[in-house]
C-alpha cells in the first residue's frame, strides 16, 4: 500500500471513531457563531441620546412661532420699453403681519410704487393689498389685507439696545423659496447704505444669509421678537443676474417701523420731517476764504422756501449773487457749520440729520452769520408721503 493511501485510510478511521464514540457532539456547536442571535456590531452611542441642543431648539421654536406670520409679496409695475410699448414688471419680496387684522410691514422697494400688490400667506391663499403709507427715507411700507379672519402675527421688539455678537434669525422667501430660515449674528451697528431714494442710515449689519426675495422680511432676536426688517445685501451676482449673499446683509431697525406705526395710528398718515431749505452749497478752503467765510467751511444756504420752518425760525438765504472762479453763488445768507453738534462737512450732512428725526422734533444748527457764530433751534414741519 502506498504511503498516501495509508494516510487517507487512517484519517477516515479516526473520523468514524470520533463520530461514534462522542455522544455529546452535535453539529450546532460548529455553526453556533453563524446562527447566534446576538449583534455582531454596536450602534453609534450618539443615537441613544437623540435630541436637539438648546440653540437648535431655540431656532425651531422661533421658526414655528413666526413662520405663519411671514408672507410673500408680489408687485406689478407697468413700464414702457424703448419702443414705448407698455409691459408689466414683477417684483417679489417678503413681509410680516403685525396684528390679527392683517396689517403688514415690508420694504418700500418691494412694492416699488405699485398699486397692484398681491400677498400670499403660508396656506397659499392670496389677497390684494392696500398701501396705507410709505416711508421712503427708511425704505418702509405699511400694507393691509382683508382676510375676514384673525391672522397670526409677530411681536415687535426693541432695536435700541442691540449688541454686536448677539444671535439673529431671518425668515423670508429668497429666490421664491418660501419659508426659509437663516441664522447669524449682529455683525455691526449703525451702518449706512446708499439706495435709489438716498442714504439709509443706522442699519443693522448681519452675516445671516439674506438673498433677493428676503427684502421686507423679519429679523428676530433669540426671544422671537422682531428687531429689524431685512433690507439689502452686498452680494456676488448669480446666474440670473441677481446678487447672492456673501455674508454681508443689512436690516432696518424695527424701531423705525414702530415710529411710523405710531404716527399712522394717531394721525392716519405717514409723514416725513421738513426744514424748508431748498438748496445748499458746500464751501470750504480757498472758496470759503474768497467769500470771507471760515476756511473750515460749511453749508451755505442758497434758498429758503416761503412759509417753511426754516423761514419761520429766521434762517437767512442769499441777498445777492457773485461769481467766484467757475462758481455762481448766492451769498449773504447763513453758513451752517454744525448740525446737531456735528460738523457740516458734506452736502448730505443736513439731509441725513433731518432723516434721523420726526416731524415736530428740533434740529440744532450752528451758523456763521455777520462774522460770528450763532446757535439756532428749528422745529421741523411735516409733509405727507405721496403714495
Amino acid at each position: 500500500m502506498r504511503p498516501r493511501t495509508l494516510v487517507l485510510t487512517l484519517l477516515l478511521v479516526a473520523g468514524f471513531w470520533l463520530t461514534t464514540s462522542r455522544g455529546q457532539w452535535q453539529l450546532r456547536h460548529l455553526v453556533r457563531p453563524l446562527t447566534s442571535s446576538g449583534k455582531l456590531w454596536a450602534d453609534p452611542a450618539t443615537a441613544q441620546g437623540a435630541g436637539f441642543g438648546a440653540d437648535e431648539q431655540n431656532n425651531i421654536d422661533i421658526y414655528k412661532a413666526n413662520r405663519l406670520a411671514t408672507v410673500n409679496i408680489t408687485s406689478v409695475v407697468y413700464e414702457r420699453d424703448f419702443f414705448y410699448q407698455v409691459y408689466p414688471r414683477e417684483g417679489t419680496g417678503s413681509g410680516f403681519i403685525i396684528n390679527e387684522d392683517g396689517e403688514i410691514i415690508t420694504n418700500n422697494h418691494v412694492i416699488n410704487n405699485s398699486r397692484n400688490i398681491t400677498v400670499t400667506l403660508s396656506d397659499k391663499k392670496q389677497y390684494k393689498a392696500t398701501v396705507l403709507g410709505i416711508d421712503r427715507r427708511n425704505d418702509l411700507a405699511l400694507l393691509t389685507i382683508k382676510a375676514n379672519r384673525k391672522l397670526p402675527f409677530v411681536h415687535l421688539g426693541d432695536s435700541d439696545n442691540l449688541q454686536v455678537g448677539q444671535k439673529v434669525l431671518a425668515i423670508g422667501n429668497p429666490f421664491g423659496l418660501e419659508g426659509t430660515l437663516t441664522t447669524g449674528i449682529v455683525s455691526s451697528l449703525g451702518r449706512s447704505l446708499q439706495n435709489e431714494e438716498g442714504m439709509l442710515e443706522g442699519l443693522i449689519q448681519t452675516d445671516a444669509a439674506i438673498n433677493p426675495g428676503n427684502s421686507g422680511g423679519p429679523m428676530f432676536d433669540s426671544r422671537g421678537n422682531v428687531i429689524g426688517i431685512n433690507t439689502a445685501i452686498y452680494g456676488a451676482q448669480t446666474r440670473s443676474g441677481e446678487a447672492g449673499s456673501i455674508g454681508i446683509g443689512f436690516a432696518m431697525p424695527v424701531n423705525r417701523a414702530k415710529a411710523i406705526l405710531e404716527e399712522y395710528r394717531s394721525t392716519g398718515r405717514i409723514s416725513h420731517p421738513v426744514l424748508g431749505i431748498s438748496s445748499v452749497q458746500l464751501v470750504q478752503g480757498d472758496l470759503a476764504e474768497a467769500l470771507e467765510l471760515p476756511t473750515s467751511g460749511g453749508l451755505l444756504i442758497e434758498g429758503i422756501e416761503r412759509g417753511s420752518p426754516a423761514e419761520e425760525a429766521g434762517l437767512r438765504g442769499p441777498n445777492r449773487a457773485v461769481i467766484v472762479g467757475m462758481y455762481r453763488l448766492g451769498v449773504g445768507g447763513d453758513l451752517i457749520t454744525h448740525v446737531d453738534g456735528e460738523p457740516a462737512t458734506s452736502p448730505d450732512s443736513l439731509r441725513r440729520a433731518i432723516n434721523r428725526k420726526r416731524a415736530g422734533e428740533k434740529l440744532e444748527l450752528t451758523l456763521y452769520r455777520g462774522g460770528r457764530s450763532v446757535k439756532m433751534s428749528v422745529t421741523l414741519g411735516a409733509a405727507a408721503e405721496a403714495l
